[in-house]
């Protein structure tokens, strides 16, 4: 196994060409929880007492955000799926449970698609297949044009909170301006279709639970149930009152159904 680095309270790991920061809390099997688009791995800090309780939690940054760094400046959902593998393989992970969300959940149906034998189970969160009409019109809303265009100075006059938020996620470790620099490479993958096919989902064995709130700005109800009939044995959870932040918004409940899942499906 690959010495580690520790940093503050996490730890630098070198896997598929990056240098990768993680924090671990608790113990037990491994659950790996991915953060969304323009996040950190510590956004699930408000669920780290109850799944530390059953679970060793590891909450990795993904490629370009916080702390792990992407020399490359390359951003796709199969490549940030490529690096969670090596992630896994070289931490010497025996079939973790996983659990993204937004564009962590994305990488995790890439990772079960792409990697099927290298996960125990998952929940893939707030993920798409399709570019919804309300997918695309909240890309736009925000400020993210079309790929590689990104209106920075909308996206601060509009949603100051949400821009200091990620300045504070990324400017420590990489430069005060690194999220503009981010938001503009991110938008690519934003932008480029995923062209999945029924197919594709079927390839995912491991036990799988797709979830979403009923009120999601981005995802449409009827787009993850159809994706909850691609894959073999899937469950589904629509959770009521709920929209795109319903990790921190809706936490408990959140924790409380992902949990019972993860302690019915993993080892």
């Amino acid at each position: 196994m690959q010495q580690t680095n520790t940093f503050q309270n996490g730890k630098f790991v070198e896997a598929n060409g990056l240098n990768i920061y993680y924090e671990e809390y608790g113990s037990g099997e491994p659950l790996i929880l991915i953060h969304g688009g323009m996040g950190i791995g510590n956004n699930f800090e408000q669920h780290i007492p109850l799944f530390s309780k059953q679970f060793r939690v590891i909450m990795p940054d993904s490629r370009g955000h916080g702390k792990t760094d992407n020399q490359s400046g390359e951003f796709s959902y199969q490549l940030m799926a490529d690096d969670l593998a090596a992630f896994i393989n070289v931490l010497e992970l025996s079939r973790p449970a996983i659990c993204g969300w937004s564009d962590g959940g994305q990488i995790a149906l890439e990772l079960g698609m792409r990697y099927p034998d290298l996960i125990g189970c998952m929940v893939a969160g707030a993920a798409w297949y399709k570019f919804s009409q309300g997918y695309q019109s909240m890309l736009r809303a925000i400020g993210f044009e079309s790929p590689g265009m990104v209106d920075i100075e909308r996206i601060k006059q509009s949603l100051p909170q949400l821009a200091e938020m990620w300045r504070i996620w990324h400017s420590p470790f990489h430069g005060p301006d690194h999220w503009e620099i981010l938001a503009t490479q991110i938008s690519t993958m934003w932008w480029t279709p995923l062209d999945y096919t029924s197919s594709d989902f079927q390839k995912i064995k491991a036990p799988t639970l797709i979830l979403v709130g009923d009120r999601d700005q981005m995802i449409p109800v009827e787009e993850a149930a159809e994706m909850y009939r691609f894959i073999p044995g899937a469950e589904l959870a629509i959770l009521p009152n709920s929209d795109h932040s319903l990790p921190n918004r809706r936490a408990e409940l959140f924790s409380t159904v992902v949990l019972d899942f993860l302690k019915r499906s993993s080892r």
